[in-house]
């Protein structure tokens, strides 16, 4: 079976499956043409039919109508391209079909693909994802209340007279994980097809790090290498010698990844770019330069992955902080870098390129607490996107079936 033809009416039930997930996908042309290429017209209908959380294979055959000989080998092909996370336990495999983003968007630039025209489709999701227009993709995956990710800090950045959180913390999210592996960076990997490399240099492979039962999956279908616990810190720390940003689940516990993103390749941080300023949760710190100390080197501007620091007149005294706050912005020279609070991430990439020690991490005023665990996470933005609903249902259902399940056994 080739890949569908990309008609509305043929990817319709596809598209109105995805957007039952609190992170949609915006129906458009261009939209059309990358589903087209990534499902085929079996595997769409197998995922218009999904519940919304995950299923085992009889279940999926009643649901589509197909036998389970037949959809298995569907399911295996979609699993092989990141279109579903198959899930083995206690002897059953459970079956889950990934959103776009997170998900199957960017699995599809996380290994080597010769099945698919990479150079057309790096194109086509960098353009998708940049649409800012009031009914984009950009708003819909950056403008909502609460993030679907957030940065991480330099725990070295960190004054000793400051408290940071283990879930602030990527060396202590690492040695929790229990599994980590690391795979292409979809960004610099989907840059490459679009011919720009990375201007910090950092590598395509092995600088991205998964976390948990993902890392599992990508690492038994081949997206990942599995990697030690003394490895994944390895990698952090040459992340760090190239001033990355560390970006993670906006969750307290079991985030599934973190990325290493810098200002030039990462999807992330373009959407910061673009103004949508909290698209990425902050962490509970940030950066504060002192002007007696700043002599405008302009090492931290060019390292901000969120361009969140700039000459002190550009920015103005209602968006500084630290000690910026009782200088007289009338009389001050253009040449002093300050922060904007509204732009910073707090990750502390910018704190080890000042030879002048002008630039230091302080703790933010109000720190937001992310959700606990991912369902959670998941449920505050459906709610908060009116699409809270079809969870409820699905979670009814599911626990209906159990209910009788284990009456059967009684």
């Amino acid at each position: 079976m080739g890949h569908i033809a990309g008609s509305k009416n043929d990817l319709a039930p596809l598209i109105d499956r995805l957007n039952k997930y609190p992170i949609g996908l915006v129906d458009n042309s261009k939209l059309r043409e990358i589903l087209s290429f990534l499902f085929d017209e079996k595997e769409a209908y197998v995922a218009s039919r999904f519940p919304l959380e995950e299923t085992t294979l009889p279940e999926l055959g009643r649901l589509t109508g197909v036998s389970q000989q037949e959809l298995y080998p569907i399911l295996e092909s979609m699993a092989d391209k990141g279109l579903v996370m198959d899930l083995p336990y206690a002897g059953t495999t459970y079956y889950l079909l990934m959103p776009g983003f997170i998900g199957f968007m960017e699995f599809t630039f996380m290994k080597n693909r010769s099945d698919l025209p990479m150079e057309k489709l790096a194109r086509l999701m960098s353009e998708y994802l940049s649409d800012a227009s009031q009914n984009g993709e950009a708003n819909e995956f950056f403008g909502g209340k609460t993030q679907l990710t957030r940065s991480l800090v330099y725990d070295d950045a960190v004054p000793v007279t400051s408290e940071i959180t283990s879930y602030d913390n990527a060396r202590e999210i690492i040695k929790n994980s229990g599994f980590g592996a690391v795979a292409y960076c979809y960004c610099r990997h989907k840059k490459e097809h679009l011919g720009r490399k990375c201007k910090r240099g950092a590598p395509i492979d092995g600088m991205c790090i998964s976390l948990g039962t993902g890392a599992k999956f990508l690492a038994r279908r081949g997206f990942a290498k599995e990697k030690s616990v003394e490895e994944l810190l390895a990698i952090l720390k040459r992340a760090r010698s190239l001033n990355l940003t560390h970006i993670t689940d906006n969750v307290r516990e079991k985030p599934s990844f973190i990325c290493n993103c810098c200002r030039c390749c990462c999807e992330l941080m373009h959407g910061v770019h673009m103004g949508y300023y909290d698209g990425i949760a902050k962490t509970g710190f940030m950066a504060a330069i002192d002007p007696a100390l700043c002599d405008y080197c302009g090492a931290c501007m060019a390292v901000c992955n969120a361009k969140a620091i700039g000459p002190a007149k550009a920015i103005g005294p209602a968006k500084v902080i630290g000690a910026a706050r009782d200088i007289n912005f009338d009389t001050l020279s253009d040449r002093i870098a300050q922060v904007r609070r509204s732009v910073c991430l707090g990750c502390g990439a910018c704190v080890s390129v000042c030879n002048k020690k002008a630039i230091k991490m302080v703790p933010r005023k109000r720190r937001i607490v992310p959700p606990r665990k991912k369902i959670g996470l998941f449920m505050r933005i459906a709610w908060e996107k009116g699409k809270l609903a079809p969870f409820i249902t699905s979670r009814a259902k599911r626990r209906l079936r159990e209910f009788f399940s284990w009456k059967a056994w009684d």
